[in-house]
């Protein structure tokens, strides 16, 4: 989650910078299957959050629809449609740091938690976090992150 946190976070540094950050690794192995950051912003698509880019593209290196085997750490609690994402791809575990909560003190989220999602699944994937929620916290609280927040026209107060 560390790593993730320092790859994500250098996004700050840009002029689109983002929060959300998504880890794909071999669950058996730990190894890195490949990372992405979200692009909503970036590539003018709403579906472009951090988690389901990573399955996208995760998918395409292996050539597989199936994640079963790999493990997702995410900065952020999945929402809905990045947790539903994972189960259909049959991902073993998904691994968050901050929560919906947190992150709906500085944007819009659906507030539907990742663990009620599985539950209600007939898809295994287990639910854990959060994981070092204070330091993935330091990306949406970042001086950059709160300016760029700032601007997010879609944000309702």
């Amino acid at each position: 989650m560390t790593s993730l946190v320092e790859f994500t976070a250098r996004t700050l540094a840009t002029s689109r910078p983002v929060p959300f950050g998504a880890l794909i690794v071999h669950t058996a192995s730990g190894k890195t299957l490949l990372r992405a950051t979200n692009a909503v912003a970036r590539e003018n698509d709403p579906s472009a959050h951090a988690e389901l880019r990573a399955v996208r593209l995760a998918c395409k290196k292996i050539k597989s629809y199936s994640l079963a085997g790999y493990t997702l750490y995410t900065t952020c609690e999945p929402c809905p449609m990045c947790m539903a994402n994972a189960l259909w791809a049959g991902l073993d575990r998904v691994v968050y740091g901050a929560t919906i909560a947190d992150a709906n003190r500085h944007c819009r989220q659906v507030r539907v938690p990742a663990r009620e999602l599985a539950r209600r699944s007939d898809m295994n994937t287990l639910v854990e976090g959060p994981l070092l929620r204070p330091l993935c916290n330091t990306l949406f609280t970042h001086p950059n992150m709160q300016r760029a927040f700032a601007t997010w026209s879609s944000r309702k107060k």
